[in-house]
């Protein structure tokens, strides 16, 4: 049975917005988008409001998904200031020197800090951020064979794709079907690999555009952490997309990460990026696991040849520069693309192979430094 526009309006209209009016009615609502009964849609108000609202955008979505045919709602508050309105005020500046081990991570305490509304996830032991500060690194092939890595050293392992814009992980892993909802209303994880994997790519088609402003990515990441039936992992592997943005931000906000893996190749350019995606972490007290240097080198199918094509060491040097610890260096090979392509991983599909045990390398530093907050769950 499947859900309509017509149905979403018709259940938002018993929903009453802070001035007792339907919320039909009030002027706030977005386009609705329904796709195979995954519900979007946003609720616009002004920030000096947005505090009232929220509690209506709850209603709105236990509204939105006791309706027959809905499998997946995702409604962000948006709230903007209207033009003439005085800015909130900065929070107060504070110099940090270094990059934390994760042993020294504690989160800032305090209400007035945007992590005080940070919460464990249950039943997930360690949090962890795969990211980049550009695309086109090979950062989600290197997040699912470091997730591939980690389960094989016995760790229970989850993989998120947080990605909204280019969710890369359906294609990764040849998982075409869509996630079933448990008895409490929760998206179950898909099995594959021996890993629980969750992805917005199951949610929307392959060539779906994601044109979203910030508040519903936001909104999307917050779900799919928090309305997942995850079950117990020693580790989430969450694949972030790149840059230093909302999704970022978001992250690190709603769960005390454990720490990050920064992705980078060897050349400057890639460098320059992946030293504001580091920073940004530090800015938000995540500790960085380490750097790993991907396409590091060209191998040779044929003959084995090295060849440096983007130079090499970059990623070593900056570790070294930074003073955070450098993970291992992956090269730019054939099979490690060939099997990605096919949805088939190099670790899963070669086990015994150089570049599974590369990647078990780099799982296994992860996995010591996280060693204490495992044990500890």
């Amino acid at each position: 049975m499947s859900v309509t526009q017509q149905q979403v309006l018709d259940s938002l209209s018993r929903v009453a917005s802070p001035r007792g009016v339907p919320l039909t009615n009030a002027n706030v609502l977005s386009a609705i988008s329904v796709t195979d009964g995954k519900v979007f849609f946003s609720i616009n108000v002004d920030a000096a409001e947005a505090r009232a609202w929220e509690s209506v955008r709850a209603q709105a979505e236990a509204a939105v998904r006791a309706l027959p045919g809905v499998t997946a709602a995702m409604i962000a508050l948006t709230a903007e200031r209207k033009p003439g309105s005085p800015p909130p005020a900065p929070a107060p500046h504070r110099h940090a020197h270094g990059v934390q081990s994760v042993s020294a991570h504690r989160p800032p305490q305090g209400a007035a800090s945007p992590m005080s509304k940070q919460a464990e996830i249950p039943g997930i032991a360690a949090v962890i951020a795969v990211a980049s500060g550009k695309g086109g690194v090979g950062k989600s092939t290197t997040a699912l064979n470091l997730a591939l890595g980690l389960r094989d050293l016995g760790l229970r392992v989850g993989l998120l794709d947080a990605d909204i814009y280019g969710p890369s992980v359906p294609r990764l892993t040849g998982i075409n079907e869509k996630p079933q909802l448990d008895d409490n209303r929760k998206m179950i994880p898909i099995q594959r690999f021996g890993l629980a994997i969750m992805s917005i790519g199951f949610l929307v088609e392959e060539d779906t555009a994601m044109i979203w402003r910030g508040p519903m990515v936001m909104s999307a990441i917050t779900q799919m952490l928090r309305d997942v039936a995850w079950g117990t992992l020693d580790i989430l592997v969450v694949d972030m997309p790149p840059g230093t943005g909302d999704a970022q931000l978001t992250l690190a906000q709603n769960v005390p990460l454990k720490g990050a893996v920064i992705i980078s190749t060897p050349q400057d350019l890639s460098l320059i990026d992946a030293r504001r995606g580091l920073a940004m972490f530090k800015k938000v007290n995540v500790p960085v696991l380490g750097i790993v240097e991907n396409m590091s080198y060209f191998q040779c199918p044929e003959c084995g040849t090295r060849s440096d094509i983007f130079g090499h060491g970059g990623a070593r040097h900056e570790a070294e520069r930074l003073g955070v610890p450098f993970l291992g260096e992956i090269p730019l090979h054939m099979s490690i693309r060939t099997t990605s392509d096919d949805g088939n991983p190099v670790v899963a599909s070669e086990p015994d192979g150089p570049h599974a045990a590369i990647y078990r390398a780099i799982g296994t530093k992860v996995r010591d430094q996280l060693q204490g907050v495992i044990a500890a769950a």
